[in-house]
């Protein structure tokens, strides 16, 4: 018997691939990456980097609590960024979804995501 089970929400954009949005196994949650989609019309919120990263981490906040947590349950997030001078804002924004003790965390620069997204967030957390 698995202790597997998918989580959804229709409060964070849907899954546009072969994926689950995330999936509980035992207490860890580990959530797929977000771009910053707005779940009612599946589009880019803006071209902003700091308006894309609001919506990443209010969709990432959809799907923890649809899966029974809380964003302090986050241990681990991986950010992806097109521009890594974008790290500033990216601290700023994150600063207003997250209180100590921080999650860990590693940012990545690469050279495209998903849609044109400037910015993806994943992470695993903790329940």
């Amino acid at each position: 018997m698995s202790n597997k089970s998918v989580i959804h929400t229709d409060k964070a954009p849907a899954a546009i691939g072969t994926y689950s949005q995330a999936v509980k196994a035992g207490n860890t949650i580990y959530l797929s990456g977000q771009i910053p989609l707005v779940p009612e019309t599946m589009e880019i919120i803006s071209d902003d980097f700091a308006e894309q990263t609001e919506q990443v981490f209010k969709n990432i906040s959809a799907v923890v609590e649809a899966a029974g947590g809380q964003l302090s349950d986050v241990v681990k997030l991986n950010i992806y960024l097109t521009d890594l001078s974008n790290f500033a804002t990216v601290n700023e924004v994150m600063g207003r979804f997250f209180k100590q003790p921080y999650p860990a965390r590693a940012a990545v620069g690469i050279k495209e995501l998903p849609k044109g997204s400037l910015v993806e967030i994943e992470g695993i957390v903790v329940v």
